[in-house]
């Protein structure tokens, strides 16, 4: 599929190395001022070419709206918007046409459609994400209405890790070129990035996701929870071999007399003393910060001969070409923060039904 969500609804189109990309969101509520600087804003934090520690493709990544905006609002009509692509460059492909490259894509799309764009991954390239950080820009428009914001940084590179989110000013995520609001760690995430381009690498990273002010009472009591919505969600981003929220992987080493969070009454508010549950308890949000890791693993691509095969089963070598990301971290924060957001906005328009 190419759709995701039920009542805030985007699907997207298009290939890396095709006329454009783009995304029409169905289910956007009549009346949002359409903030083109700050969707202009998002899309510019993911465009490639950013520094020296991503991809060295230029595209500026300007956007057009091609309907459902009227004198700057939305009209409660589907919203498409289209990102035109300007330096595509093929001909560093051409040696993919009859091979595979290991741990990518290639093989598996050729198997099931019985044919596939090489130029880039064609549909499978993280081009494609575009597409979504422009869709959760609206979101995050809507979401800033109900005074809800998603934040995402990069917390984990090789094995550099930063503290965690809790003792950190996440304002600083966009102090530096890896975004990592530690400054600290982000030098030695930077020096080992650039290591590894150097070297013809890549490495893998972890992204931390801050879900801030929800709405208590957001997500379903079954097979739609909250969580794991939000594990859809960022499973589907390219890259992506792990999610994790609350407490994780690391809550098993826990009694529960530890991990439980105890209630208490704040005013008017039931809060929790500790917030090992992430901000989700029974599928549901409980108003706490809502917090995550999604891991990403290396680039399949590198600029190294690899072993791999021919569409025919003959052995080949696969010889690195193109413009690649040592690291897809630094430019995958406003992805996630996207996803979060398009999970949280469709969520919120679900609740409104919940009750009289």
């Amino acid at each position: 599929m190419n759709s995701y969500g039920k009542l805030f609804r985007i699907t997207t189109f298009g290939e890396s190395h095709g006329q454009a990309i783009g995304v029409v969101i169905d289910g956007c509520p009549a009346g949002l001022a359409m903030d083109e600087t700050f969707i202009q804003s998002e899309l510019n934090r993911r465009k490639p070419g950013q520094s020296k520690i991503t991809t060295q493709r230029k595209e500026d990544d300007t956007f057009k709206i091609l309907s459902g905006v009227f004198d700057g609002k939305s009209t409660g009509a589907p919203i498409a918007i289209v990102i035109e692509n300007a330096d595509q460059r093929s001909k560093d492909y051409g040696h993919l046409k009859n091979t595979f490259r290991p741990s990518h894509a290639d093989y598996t799309y050729e198997v099931k459609y019985g044919i596939r764009d090489h130029r880039g991954g064609g549909r499978s390239s993280a081009r494609e994400t575009a597409a979504r950080v422009a869709a959760g820009a609206v979101a995050k428009l809507l979401l800033q209405q109900s005074g809800i914001s998603c934040h995402a940084f990069v917390s984990q590179v090789g094995n550099i890790r930063a503290p965690h989110y809790s003792g950190l000013d996440l304002s600083k995520t966009e102090d530096n070129i890896v975004r990592c609001p530690d400054a600290a760690t982000a030098e030695r995430m930077i020096a080992l990035i650039d290591q590894v381009r150097m070297d013809r690498d890549t490495i893998g990273g972890v992204i931390t996701g801050v879900i801030r002010n929800s709405t208590v009472g957001l997500g379903e009591p079954v097979f739609d929870k909250l969580h794991a919505e939000l594990g859809k969600a960022m499973l589907g981003i390219n890259a992506v071999k792990g999610f994790e929220y609350g407490s994780g992987f690391e809550g098993t080493q826990l009694r529960g007399s530890m991990h439980n969070d105890e209630f208490y009454a704040d005013g008017d508010r039931i809060r929790t003393r500790t917030n090992h549950s992430g901000g989700v308890q029974g599928g549901i949000s409980n108003g706490e910060d809502i917090y995550f890791n999604v891991a990403f693993k290396p680039v399949a691509t590198i600029m190294q001969d690899q072993v791999s095969v021919d569409k025919d089963g003959n052995e080949a070598i696969v010889s690195g070409k193109g413009r690649h990301d040592p690291c897809v971290v630094p430019r995958a924060v406003p992805i996630v923060e996207a996803m979060a957001a398009l999970v949280m906005v469709d969520f919120l328009l679900r609740g409104k039904n919940s009750k009289l």
